[in-house]
């Protein structure tokens, strides 16, 4: 069995030869890894990665003209920002260079590609600030929900360019937790980010593409709208915020994936190698089987030493084909 439809399979709830296996390496230790391995593509030859996370293509915004109301206002607020029309344009060929060539070099390979685009909360903190935009959902929920629908058809269009570029999946980028709780209430969930949301899978799906989201922290108060709204893949599940993996098998194991299992914020680059074999294997001990493709739960921190990221994969490599 190739990559891909290992990967597909896997997200499906289908028969597979073996776990797929991913990781997040390239943000914090390319430097080290190019220095051992050659270069980051010879590590993730050498473990035979099944996927490709893509980032590239246009950005949502005119900065530009975000900075220029910034100078001329003391508080950019939604309301201000609604007047303006400030998303770019992504029908630009030019635009989608890198992640043509990334998919290219990806399919060789047979691995299943995933592009990363901006969700609604995370992509507009860029411009307001997460402080501030936590205070503007309760000060200017309709407003909000209005850019949070025009960023959905941005995000549209940017998918349908991805789709025809050749990627299997969209990936949306959305953090809402904090590592004990979503950072506002389920119900200004289900009433401003559902619904643009629910338009994006839907689609997608129409295309015949899959749809992921990556979501850091706690958002267990919300896995039931994640599953109404048709997601077929969910990254990290976050176990060490309260997410467990019994919660996941017992209620969504029959819904959608996990994308994850190897934490960097309290495994790998934190444990010791034996207590982090422990780790690697009471983790593989519960999932291996399930709608589970491993991978770490972040890109991987550079407090993580080469070593210890060699003994994790050489062991996740062993594991997965067992």
């Amino acid at each position: 069995m190739k990559s891909a439809e290992r990967v597909r399979n896997t997200i499906l709830g289908k028969p597979v030869d073996r776990q797929p296996i991913y990781g997040w390496i390239f943000a914090n230790l390319s430097d080290e890894i190019t220095e051992k391995w050659g270069s980051v593509e010879n590590f993730e030859d050498s473990y035979e990665f099944d996927m490709a996370h893509i980032f590239g293509g246009p950005h949502p915004y005119n900065m530009e003209l975000i900075n220029k109301l910034k100078s001329k206002n003391d508080e950019l607020t939604p309301d201000l920002l609604l007047k303006e029309n400030f998303f770019y344009t992504n029908e630009n060929p030019d635009d989608y260079k890198n992640i043509i060539s990334a998919i290219k070099h990806h399919k060789k390979r047979d691995r299943f590609c995933y592009v990363q685009t901006p969700g609604f909360f995370e992509s507009f903190n860029d411009i307001f600030g997460i402080e501030n935009q936590l205070l503007y959902l309760a000060m200017y929920p309709d407003e909000l929900g209005e850019l949070y629908r025009q960023q959905a058809q941005w995000i549209i269009a940017f998918a349908d360019r991805c789709i025809e570029c050749g990627a299997d999946m969209i990936h949306l980028s959305d953090d809402w937790g904090s590592q004990k709780d979503i950072m506002f209430h389920p119900d200004l969930w289900y009433k401003l980010i559902y619904p643009p949301l629910k338009s994006i899978v839907d689609h997608v799906h129409a295309k015949g593409t899959m749809v992921s989201l990556h979501s850091d922290g706690c958002i267990m108060k919300i896995a039931d709208g994640l599953v109404e709204a048709g997601l077929d893949l969910i990254h990290p599940w976050q176990e060490n915020a309260g997410m467990s993996y019994d919660a996941y098998v017992e209620k969504y194991a029959d819904k959608f994936a996990i994308l994850g299992g190897v934490c960097v914020q309290s495994a790998l680059g934190i444990m010791q190698q034996n207590k982090l074999e422990d780790e690697i294997r009471r983790v593989f001990n519960q999932l291996k089987g399930k709608r589970w493709i491993c991978c770490t739960s972040h890109f991987v921190q550079n407090h993580c030493t080469v070593d210890d990221l060699k003994f994790a994969y050489d062991l996740i490599y062993k594991l997965s084909r067992e």
